[in-house]
């Protein structure tokens, strides 16, 4: 799954910075995270760097981008052309 971003998020700027993939980007409101990016650092870290960084823990899993780690890994070598 990719990740997501709730309304609880309080743009303090940690995340955007912390993603290997850029998927992360200043939307509207909120930070946002663009679904064909994220890999939930699958390839890059053992665990999702933006949410060991969040300070008020508001990046669950998105339920409307469901992924398995053989998916994630895929799009991992998709996005950065490593095998």
């Amino acid at each position: 799954m990719a990740l997501l971003i709730t309304d609880e998020c309080i743009n303090c700027d940690v995340c955007e910075p912390a993603c290997p993939n850029n998927a992360i980007y200043e939307g509207d409101e909120i930070y946002e995270i663009n679904p064909d990016l994220c890999t939930e650092c699958v390839g890059h870290f053992d665990e999702p760097q933006c949410v060991m960084i969040c300070p008020v823990d508001c990046i669950p899993k998105d339920p409307n981008h469901a992924e398995t780690k053989s998916d994630l890994m895929s799009k991992y070598k998709r996005i950065t052309g490593k095998d």
